[in-house]
């Protein structure tokens, strides 16, 4: 009902930078918040950041600083620049989207593929 399309891993040095892009689309009527989350090598997964429709951004307390969440209502697209990367940033990143489907006008939470995002020291 609701496909999202992640883009923008990849590989790169540490204090280097990358930028995520999270795509929505499908039945959608509107979008509520939109999040990243992250799974690190035998960690648990976690919240980097969020932004909600009414544009009210939360960060972890160890990206702040360095990545921006940003989100395009017109293309229904959530961005995460990430900024001075460091090796323990390394993990598969993961787009979360909360919609209300068009038809149904039900909540509906999307999750998108992973990408992976590895920083090299």
């Amino acid at each position: 009902q609701v496909q999202l399309v992640v883009s923008g891993g990849g590989l790169v040095q540490a204090g280097g930078s990358l930028r995520l892009s999270c795509a929505a689309s499908g039945s959608i009527f509107s979008i509520n918040h939109m999040r990243w989350y992250r799974q690190g090598p035998g960690k648990q997964r976690e919240l980097v950041a969020g932004i909600t429709s009414g544009g009210t951004i939360n960060y972890a307390d160890s990206v702040k600083g360095r990545f921006t969440i940003s989100r395009d209502n017109t293309k229904n697209t959530v961005y995460l620049q990430m900024n001075s990367l460091k090796p323990e940033d390394t993990a598969v990143y993961y787009c979360n989207v909360n919609t209300v489907l068009a038809r149904q006008l039900a909540s509906y939470d999307a999750w998108g593929q992973g990408t992976q995002v590895t920083v090299s020291s």
